[in-house]
């Protein structure tokens, strides 16, 4: 389906791949960025979802099919990006695709296109009758997998006061009996992740990781190592390097970033990972 056919119409049954660690927005407290594959494998962006405010049944997790009424956002040039058509629209999650026989449910959708040469990837994306802003991309090498500690490793303190002070106000709209939807902010991870990768043209390039797991993933291995940042993040590099490339047939989810999509070499940063087992394809017959 041609994406321009619906930027006025509700379109339903969007397979979840991507959800991205959550960012502050003084607007809607807190956001995560959602992507998933469209039914015929063209893929989708939906921002802004407030996703830990939404009612706990409402919870989606990656893999589900939701039905959601979204319209294309006006606000975001990417022809991939939708929103809601109302930020209170109801969601409805239906079925969880497993992993069952390697994968092969969620193949059939997410491999429908995969890119193998980034220097392909980046002339589409750059080229305005194109646009791609969202894809698969299948590495040929990965070199390492590493991470550096971010120059600012909390979150920015006038953005997140306004938010704190919204959490323990009542709005002038609100009635007093009712219950508000009041969470704890989310910890800023103090690292930045990232591939080292080459593809088919041959360059060797380094993105940045944003996926929802490699965050959760880092705070669940400090709690392990008791607060020792340094093996934490080598406990994070076991599963994304050592289990993920030399045991697993990886793929990379990449989107680009609004700010940089028109203006920056490489706009695309990973927001996600696929990683089926790897099949052996050189199995050789017995019959001669």
């Amino acid at each position: 389906m041609n994406l321009k056919q619906f930027d006025k119409m509700a379109v339903k049954n969007i397979l979840i791949a991507v959800k991205t660690y959550p960012t502050l927005s003084e607007k809607y407290d807190e956001l995560v960025c959602t992507a998933g594959f469209l039914e015929d494998g063209s893929w989708v962006r939906i921002y802004p979802i407030p996703y830990r405010k939404l009612d706990y049944t409402e919870r989606y997790q990656k893999w589900h099919w939701i039905s959601l009424d979204i319209e294309k956002n006006p606000h975001d040039f990417r022809k991939e990006s939708f929103r809601p058509v109302n930020i209170d629209s109801e969601l409805i999650i239906s079925k969880h695709v497993g992993t069952q026989n390697n994968w092969a449910e969620r193949k059939k959708i997410v491999l429908k296109h995969v890119y193998t040469n980034m220097e392909e990837l980046i002339s589409e994306a750059k080229d305005n009758k194109i646009g791609t802003s969202l894809a698969v991309l299948k590495p040929k090498e990965v070199v390492d997998f590493v991470w550096e500690e971010c120059k600012e490793r909390d979150w920015d303190k006038k953005k997140l006061d306004k938010i704190l002070a919204k959490q323990t106000q009542l709005s002038l709209f609100e009635e007093e009996n009712e219950t508000r939807k009041i969470f704890k902010v989310v910890k800023k991870v103090p690292y930045e992740f990232s591939y080292i990768f080459t593809t088919e043209d041959g360059n060797q390039r380094k993105l940045m990781i944003e996926d929802w797991e490699v965050g959760m993933l880092y705070w669940n291995c400090l709690k392990e190592s008791q607060g020792n940042e340094e093996i934490a993040c080598q406990k994070v590099k076991e599963k994304y390097f050592d289990k993920f490339v030399k045991e697993r047939d990886l793929y990379f989810f990449l989107g680009t970033t609004m700010k940089f999509h028109n203006v920056g070499r490489n706009p695309f940063i990973i927001i996600g990972t696929f990683y089926p087992k790897r099949e052996n394809h050189q199995q050789m017959s017995l019959d001669f």
